[in-house]
């Protein structure tokens, strides 16, 4: 598909089907994401490919913890802004009942939602589970330049046919993510991401998210 089809046609895919993805494609895809531009060419982003048996031993080790310690989060960076506001905490709330509604959550049912959310632990159910860190001493450059290496990824993946999902999930548990990749220490966990092949029976995956009107957000100058 063209490129415009590919950034119009992405979505975060909340179900993936078991299809494998030949490492060669991974490797393919990261490559081309690699093409991202960042300040002086310094590519600041780290990928960590997770196999199998590393993906389940990380899956297992944050659900152990998620029902020992419910709501525990150690992130090493704030993606949220510390106190919410319109017309953002509106924006939040309507993908989140939009999300909620299509798996048959209730308002209120907080077990449930535990459950939803905790899918992103077993990365959807994709066959490729990545994971982008930056260093701890680059500044916000950097974490920028990681973004669009991340979407350029996500771009190149739809290219080929295959969806993903961008998940900051992971970094609220960066500890455990050190621990079973391992990760050093000067990294920090930016977030995963999930790929693979769409799951069309996933309920979630019928969400389809609103974007505001181009008059909302730009401003032409004369």
């Amino acid at each position: 598909m063209d490129a415009i089809e590919a950034i119009t046609s992405r979505r975060s895919i909340r179900g993936f089907l078991p299809t494998p993805v030949p490492m060669e494609t991974v490797r393919h895809l990261i490559e081309v994401a690699a093409r991202a531009p960042s300040g002086s060419n310094i590519q600041p982003w780290h990928v960590h490919v997770l196999g199998p048996e590393t993906r389940a031993r990380l899956s297992a080790a944050v659900h152990e913890r998620r029902a020992a310690q419910p709501g525990f989060e150690c992130s090493q960076y704030k993606y949220y802004p510390v106190n919410w506001r319109e017309p953002y905490i509106g924006r939040r709330r309507k993908i989140g009942w939009d999300l909620y509604s299509l798996c048959g959550i209730q308002k209120g049912d907080t077990e449930k939602m535990a459950t939803q959310h905790g899918k992103n632990f077993d990365f959807f159910g994709a066959p490729v589970g990545l994971m982008l860190t930056v260093e701890a001493d680059m500044e916000l450059g950097s974490w920028i330049d990681c973004g669009i290496f991340v979407q350029t990824l996500m771009i190149a993946a739809r290219g080929l046919g295959l969806h993903s999902c961008p998940q900051a999930a992971w970094a609220y548990h960066h500890d455990l993510v050190r621990q079973a990749i391992p990760l050093p220490d000067n990294e920090k966990v930016v977030c995963g991401v999930a790929i693979g092949h769409e799951d069309t029976d996933e309920p979630a995956n019928r969400l389809r998210t609103e974007r505001e009107p181009l008059e909302r957000y730009t401003t032409f100058h004369a």
